[in-house]
């Protein structure tokens, strides 16, 4: 597979707490440059990436990131602030606590209060595979399917791991043909990238993979 196929499904990200809007520049110039997916920015730089892309490349920005237990209500507002500043595709963190202990029709509404939210754009849900059982990843599927979110994502890449093989071969093992599935979190080289693609990733979020496409030391998400 080529360095371009394999750029074009990538959320070229940075999400980093000290991230300036320089840096935010950076990785926009690199994403238009390269024509990746998308840039996955934190919310309050949308607008100034929005702007400054003007439209050449789409702007996903986080969602009760990165724990996900905030209220709904908040995560709805959070939604509409970054849809109004300009993002066409939103990446949220589900309630795991909420999963955990079988609320699984909360989970379900706030997924489904968040698409609503969304206004039309692209909704991926980060379930965070490194902090649920495989019941838990299994279950969450069954969720996603019954929602109307777009994609199944693995991980906010801000806790205890990122994406594995396994966990996306288990994805497409239950997932609906008609919702995709992202791999995000440790994505370390264009072979694993390749990989993910091959077991049913149509997405990756890294920040790793253009930085390997121009010769760089290969570090971050």
């Amino acid at each position: 597979m080529d360095q371009k196929k394999i750029l074009s499904v990538c959320d070229h990200t940075l999400l980093l707490q000290g991230s300036t809007w320089e840096e935010i520049k950076g990785i926009c110039d690199d994403a238009m440059r390269y024509e990746t997916a998308s840039v996955c920015i934190p919310p309050c730089y949308v607008k100034q990436a929005a702007e400054y892309m003007a439209g050449r490349i789409p702007v996903c920005t986080v969602i009760g990131f990165p724990n996900g237990n905030m209220t709904t209500a908040t995560k709805v507002f959070e939604t509409q602030d970054a849809v109004a500043n300009g993002a066409s595709e939103i990446d949220m963190v589900i309630n795991i606590g909420m999963l955990k202990a079988g609320e699984y029709d909360y989970v379900l509404r706030e997924i489904n209060e968040i698409k609503e939210a969304c206004d039309g754009r692209i909704l991926k849900v980060i379930i965070e595979t490194c902090l649920l059982t495989e019941e838990e990843k299994v279950k969450m599927c069954e969720i996603v399917n019954a929602s109307n979110a777009d994609f199944i994502k693995t991980s906010t890449g801000f806790s205890t791991a990122g994406a594995t093989f396994e966990d996306v071969e288990l994805f497409a093992k239950h997932m609906n043909p008609d919702k995709k599935i992202k791999a995000a979190g440790g994505i370390s080289s264009l072979e694993d990238a390749e990989k993910f693609m091959s077991l049913g990733a149509s997405r990756l979020g890294t920040s790793r993979v253009v930085k390997l496409v121009k010769g760089k030391n290969a570090t971050g998400y």
